[in-house]
């Protein structure tokens, strides 16, 4: 493993993580960091679904905390996707696994961090709390941020109960059926530079329109979401922040900048009682999708909310200029 200059540029490098191949070929995964030299403490953000890093700001706010900061871009997504392979699928979100476990065995034994956070953002947030669940009680992570993270579908119980097992046997049966998808691209265009928005990054990562929507991938979240209702027992202080509303429309309006217009925010909350015992659960006003990109007012709050809770549970303070 070698790190080498990313894609963003200094002082973000990046190096591929090797993995088990699968049914498609070779698998690799991808690990960004910035480091801050000297630093015990680290983050390791992981994104969502047609994701991938590019959220500079967020590993502005950490760095100026102190954390080194590291980013996956999972396999098969973004810095990580292969033209043999099958964009963002997986047949089972436990599949991720292996490049968190190795991401956080780099963090702490090569780079020698004592204390580590785990950011999850949409579905980055359910594959993490599903890892943190199953790593419970080992100490390879001292906290869990979750920002929007995929806890349920966007869509009524009633649909959710009825449609789990016949996305689960479709899966099964026909794991990589291209399914409708119904992910806004509005979404993407309120946060683009080039269109409504004001961040940059690259369109082909994540692209407005989504990449397709596999049966196997589906079930996989439907899988998700039933062990997180069994309950999850994640055993380290756990933040979930999510919008105080949501959108969903098929035109562009500028409501789009200021709720979630991919998750239905409220029924984020009611999930996260049962990620663990100890959760504390913050509504971020005017907060879109990705509370770290959304508009300043909302964004600030983001940032003030995760600086306290962090403040109070991993005792981490301003660094003295």
């Amino acid at each position: 493993m070698e790190f080498r200059e990313d894609i963003l540029g200094a002082p973000y490098e990046a190096a591929e993580l090797t993995l088990r191949p699968d049914e498609e070929g070779p698998v690799c995964a991808t690990l960004v960091r910035r480091t801050v030299p000297g630093s015990e403490r680290a983050v390791l953000y992981v994104h969502g679904y047609n994701d991938y890093f590019f959220q500079t700001n967020l590993a502005d706010h950490y760095t100026a905390l102190g954390f080194s900061f590291y980013a996956l871009d999972l396999r098969k997504y973004g810095r990580s996707l292969r033209t043999h392979q099958s964009p963002n699928f997986v047949r089972d979100l436990a599949e991720y696994d292996e490049e968190i476990d190795e991401a956080v065995r780099i963090i702490r034994e090569v780079d020698g961090h004592r204390q580590l956070l785990l950011n999850g953002h949409s579905t980055g947030g359910l594959i993490g709390a599903l890892w943190a669940g199953r790593r419970a009680g080992r100490g390879l992570i001292d906290g869990l941020f979750l920002n929007s993270p995929f806890l349920s579908m966007p869509a009524g119980p009633a649909v959710r109960t009825a449609g789990g097992p016949v996305v689960t046997a479709l899966g099964r049966l026909a794991p990589t059926r291209v399914l409708p998808s119904a992910l806004n691209p509005h979404y993407t265009h309120s946060l683009h530079k080039d269109h409504q928005g004001e961040w940059d990054f690259d369109l082909t990562l994540k692209r407005p329109e989504s990449f397709p929507l596999y049966a196997g991938w589906l079930s996989a979240i439907h899988q998700g979401h039933r062990r997180l209702r069994r309950g999850l027992g994640i055993d380290v202080p756990v933040l979930l922040m999510a919008s105080t509303r949501s959108i969903s429309t098929t035109r562009w309006t500028n409501a789009l900048h200021h709720a979630d217009a991919v998750l239905r925010a409220d029924d984020i909350a009611a999930e996260g009682p049962r990620l663990g015992r100890h959760v504390t659960i913050v509504r971020i006003e005017g907060g879109m999708h990705d509370l770290v990109l959304s508009p300043e007012a909302a964004r600030t709050a983001v940032f003030a909310e995760l600086d306290h809770w962090l403040a109070a549970y991993l005792d981490v303070r301003p660094v003295e200029a």
